[in-house]
């Protein structure tokens, strides 16, 4: 239950948390109309565009309203993966790069559903956090294993990736990202932390040491900077993320074997098992009922201020 006599943020730094996660109105012509019917398979938050000539499988976030991690969204990256992986083995589909990205101006994504936890908190729901903390690793796992499938899969920021956002986009094996875009994760500032998969992948990309710090600090990061941690791989100027995507396919697909070969070989030699993201988010989900009002009127503000993008 609540604890409501417990102060996790300071005052001061709640409009650093909402400007973490408050990116600017665009309109309501901003966010993308529903994509037609792809020719492979219709997702309904997820527009899918197959390249034939490079081998390239698209998946691109359009979500409905806040763009972050919903139960929806969720569903349909898990179907974007077990379809594929179903047209791979039949022969129907020879993908040798899977390309994630989103149609949502500015974002990437931003994550957890902040509305959904403030509910279970408030009513004191430890299934609803860990049933939904599931269906987030279930996504991470798949991810981090490219749908077992031997492909090089790339991320494309083209906004914002926050809090559950990042920890996905952590998973792929290359990452590229428009100067723009930011990156963090800002859930210890609203007395959370990441529990999908942060730490597992943080730490064994920088060390344990220093994913601590990033998860303890809370701060967002610009794209430079991840850049030059070596999270980002390539870091191309506002608009160039998709052709960015591009060039790399054609200059690499003459080694694609041996790039599968060196990611697999990366997952072999220091494995992300799902029971390690199990026990973690479990612990996740118990700390969140901890959580006191004060830092739940924090997750309401931010989950407004994401539905407000939508308008």
């Amino acid at each position: 239950m609540i604890d409501s006599g417990r102060f996790s943020a300071a005052d001061e730094r709640a409009t650093e948390v909402e400007a973490a996660f408050e990116i600017e109105s665009f309109g309501e012509d901003a966010v993308t109309s529903s994509p037609a019917p792809s020719q492979l398979f219709d997702l309904g938050q997820i527009d899918v565009q197959w390249e034939a000539e490079s081998e390239t499988l698209w998946a691109f976030m359009t979500p409905a309203n806040r763009p972050n991690f919903s139960m929806t969204m969720l569903r349909d990256v898990r179907y974007w993966y077990a379809e594929t992986k179903r047209l791979f083995d039949a022969g129907q589909l020879p993908v040798k790069y899977m390309v994630a990205g989103s149609r949502f101006p500015g974002v990437f994504n931003l994550g957890g559903d902040l509305e959904l936890f403030a509910g279970c908190i408030e009513r004191g729901d430890l299934p609803g956090l860990v049933q939904y903390g599931h269906a987030c690793i279930d996504v991470v796992h798949r991810t981090w294993r490219n749908g077992d499938m031997p492909v090089v899969s790339i991320a494309l920021a083209q906004g914002d990736a926050l809090g559950g956002g990042f920890e996905a986009l952590l998973c792929f094996d290359v990452v590229i990202a428009e100067r723009s875009a930011r990156f963090g994760l800002p859930e210890m500032l609203f007395g959370l932390f990441p529990g999908m998969g942060a730490y597992s992948i943080l730490s064994r990309k920088l060390g344990r040491l220093a994913a601590e710090r990033m998860i303890l600090s809370g701060k967002v990061f610009t794209a430079e900077e991840m850049f030059d941690m070596g999270i980002v791989h390539t870091l191309v100027e506002d608009g160039e993320g998709e052709a960015a995507v591009r060039d790399f396919v054609a200059r690499n697909r003459p080694h694609h074997a041996g790039h599968v070969g060196v990611y697999e070989a990366g997952r072999r030699v220091d494995p992300l098992h799902h029971d390690e993201l199990k026990d973690i988010v479990e612990n996740w989900a118990a700390s969140a009922l901890k959580t006191d009002l004060k830092d739940i009127r924090m997750m309401r503000r931010l989950a407004s201020a994401q539905t407000r993008l939508t308008k």
